[in-house]
């Protein structure tokens, strides 16, 4: 188990390496730049020197200076290349060491993947601003960052599935030169948020247009007439007009499918770059030692027979290079004139999707299954200290020893137990103000999402069973939909009824409900609501103010359970330890702090 310490050495020891270097190969394309320019006007000055000495002289001169010029011009874009490799890396250790010390600020929220009313994620922060999607997010591709979301917003319940994910991401947290390299590869992709589902459409469309005979003659007939019409008019046996003539076959062919030609480039255009980048993750995927079952099965499905994903994808990308040859005009203009370039390319594209047109969306799935997975071995690796849970099947179970929030600072943080055994069991909690009420209630949720992932939990130990989650922490108001906080909190609550009506297992976290009201109202409301969540068969948590729920301890011995988070106060200081205790809390802090502000007078 590493310490905070050893996770910072061991990122900033990889952050010097890559910066060292990056500074090496930046050196080297100052001086590779340098040397070009002077091959360059040492063979412009050769030629005019020896141009009135003969080709003797003349031609090695302009053939050597050349050569050494497109060999230069090769080295630098291999530096570039090596340059920015290096510069991914070294971002890449700068977040790390960023989420180390809990700093979110520049990264990534997912705040797009907010559900208005969802039974949990905005009450847990699972995006947005200071988000638990922030703690986890390493992925590389828009397609495993749209997976990672959807697995903090629908956790798993199935014993296997977390089960296998728990391995995989334990295996993948031991690698991590591996994950870096896999995330730097896809960081140089650029990838638009769009391009998965634009790939995906095309290769579900069962089209033919052009993959059919007299295409695929026309593309040995029309070069064939076009060289040789050429030829014999350079030979004066036929007159210009004729290639004039000749003109009319590539332009009526093209002129009839050019807005296919051009849908079929719109889908697939511009992709090359993008596709050699998933080529190589693929490759990566495929090429790598796993043990886990659920890593295996995903080099499986990537990497079967004659369908392997890196080299049919890596097709893919030099088709779609060169369809984009048609972007310049005259290149195109000549590449179509004599090699009906634009027809030529939709037949390749629609050959390789009838070969392998029904196994992409496997491969892209199974790339986000892995992506995804690597942010939560990121998330594992850099809390060191976190273990997997184990997963209770026979009755509902919670139970931690511990247990802490992943967004406090290791320093600060204060753990807590967690302890629930079968349905119908709900805890009270009372407590002064700031004493760690709403923390705890997020630490329990915020460390069950995690669970149902396959991740490890911020704990001791945890055991506990799968289950659905539904909170209400954060309820507010609509203006725009003229809802008072109030009546939002009534139809979130209504909600949670129906559900469990509905014959579902909820555990419910809940906080100060019933706010919006009087504290009569809030009282034998919030007693009511109690009641029926234990008629129903729930489990959870209520935290709150109002000290008299913890009565109902006395009307459901054995189904609630009072715990409470104290404050003390000490030379004029207020002291909490942030430590959960049995019973109903005794001492209040608003009064006192009232006055130590000056707010109202000393009594």
């Amino acid at each position: 188990m590493a310490s905070q310490d050893e996770l910072k050495s061991v990122f900033s020891g990889l952050l010097q390496t890559y910066t060292d270097k990056f500074a090496e190969v930046k050196r080297k394309v100052r001086s590779i730049s340098l040397l070009r320019i002077t091959i360059f006007l040492v063979t412009v000055l050769g030629i005019y020197v020896t141009a009135n000495w003969g080709w003797i002289y003349l031609l090695p001169v302009a053939i050597t200076g050349t050569i050494l010029f497109i060999f230069l011009v090769y080295r630098h874009g291999m530096l570039f290349r090596k340059r920015d490799w290096f510069e991914r890396l070294i971002q890449i250790n700068t977040t790390e060491l960023k989420l180390l010390e809990g700093n979110t600020a520049s990264l990534d929220n997912g705040s797009e993947f907010i559900i208005p009313g969802h039974a949990f994620s905005e009450d847990l922060d699972i995006f947005g601003n200071r988000s638990l999607f922030q703690l986890i997010n390493r992925c590389t591709t828009a397609s495993g960052r749209e997976r990672l979301a959807q697995t903090l917003n629908e956790p798993i319940t199935g014993r296997g599935p977390i089960n296998a994910r728990q391995k995989a991401v334990r295996e993948l947290s031991d690698k991590l030169s591996w994950r870096q390299h896999f995330q730097a590869t896809g960081i140089s992709m650029e990838e638009r948020a769009e391009t998965m589902e634009e790939l995906n459409s095309w290769g579900q469309e069962e089209t033919t247009h052009f993959n059919r005979m007299i295409y695929r003659s026309l593309l040995w007939i029309n070069p064939l007439l076009g060289l040789t019409i050429i030829l014999l008019i350079s030979f004066s046996v036929l007159p210009f007009g004729v290639f004039l003539l000749y003109l009319l076959l590539p332009f009526s062919v093209l002129g009839t499918r050019m807005s296919q030609v051009n849908k079929v480039h719109e889908q697939l255009g511009r992709k090359g770059e993008v596709l050699s980048g998933y080529a190589e993750l693929f490759s990566l995927a495929a090429s790598e030692n796993f043990t886990s079952g659920l890593l295996n099965d995903i080099q499986d499905k990537i990497s079967t027979g004659s369908n392997a994903a890196q080299q049919a994808i890596d097709a893919l990308a030099r088709i779609s290079k060169a369809f984009d040859y048609r972007l310049n005009f005259l290149v195109g203009i000549i590449l179509n004139i004599f090699l009906l370039w634009d027809i030529r390319q939709c037949i390749r594209l629609e050959k390789w999707k009838a070969a392998h047109g029904k196994e992409m969306g496997i491969w892209f799935d199974n790339l986000a299954t892995l992506d995804e997975l690597c942010s939560f071995a990121g998330f594992a690796y850099a809390h060191s200290d976190s273990v997997y849970p184990v997963i209770h099947e026979d009755s509902f179970t919670l139970q931690a020893k511990n247990a802490k929030h992943p967004f406090i600072p290791r320093a600060q943080s204060v753990g807590n137990d967690i302890q629930f055994s079968g349905w119908k069991q709900f805890q009270v909690i009372t407590g002064a103000n700031m004493a760690g009420k709403s923390t705890y209630l997020r630490t329990v949720g915020v460390n069950l999402i995690l669970a149902m992932t396959g991740a490890p939990v911020l704990a001791e130990s945890f055991t506990f069973t799968p289950v659905n989650l539904f909170t209400g922490i954060k309820t507010s108001d609509s203006l725009q939909d003229g809802e008072s906080y109030f009546f939002a909190e009534l139809k979130r609550l209504h909600h949670m009824i129906q559900r469990l009506e509905g014959g579902e297992h909820l555990f419910v976290i809940l906080d100060e409900i019933l706010r919006g009201t009087n504290s009569h109202d809030k009282r034998q409301g919030s007693m009511a609501l109690l009641r029926q969540l234990i008629r129903l068969g729930a489990s959870g948590m209520i935290a709150t103010h109002d000290l008299s729920l913890g009565e109902l301890a006395k009307e459901f011995p054995g189904h609630v359970d009072n715990k409470c988070f104290e404050v003390d106060i000490k030379k004029e200081e207020l002291v909490f330890d942030y430590k959960l205790r049995p019973g109903i809390s005794q001492n209040l802090n608003a009064s006192f702090l009232m006055e130590k502000m000056g707010i109202v007078l000393k009594s």
